[in-house]
């Protein structure tokens, strides 16, 4: 008796479930998710995340540069998160000479591999953006 991996098993009853839903659901992927969630005005961003939460703390900027610090450090594994937090930079004001310092930076704590792959993810949205 072969017992399935009840791990694959949720998973397929979920892909299923959303298949019956929407058959559309068939053919995406978490790239196109990413479509789907605006870039917020920098004004947002800075109500939200930064000065509007604390006056005397850090910027909204300054907040996205952390979290793509962060995000760059646990392995560039979270590609949509760290392609959405570029995008947020952008908008908020960061350049791309920041945007790869910060990158290079977790090179150290991060490695290479992770390094380069963060670079290379953040450098297809900052070519997209100037193609728009």
């Amino acid at each position: 008796m072969t017992e399935q991996n009840p791990f694959d098993a949720m998973m397929k009853m979920g892909q299923d479930w959303a298949k019956a839903m929407n058959p559309a659901l068939e053919s995406f992927t978490p790239k196109g998710f990413e479509n789907l969630w605006p870039t917020m005005p920098k004004e947002t961003m800075e109500m939200f995340f930064g000065k509007g939460i604390n006056p005397d703390g850090l910027d909204a900027k300054t907040r996205l540069m952390l979290t793509l610090a962060g995000l760059t450090v646990l392995g560039a594994q979270a590609e949509a998160q760290i392609r959405l937090t570029v995008r947020h930079l952008v908008e908020a004001g960061a350049t791309k000479q920041e945007i790869a310092e910060v990158i290079a930076q977790m090179g150290m704590f991060a490695g290479v591999p992770a390094m380069t792959k963060a670079m290379e993810l953040a450098t297809e949205v900052l070519e997209k953006d100037e193609s728009a």
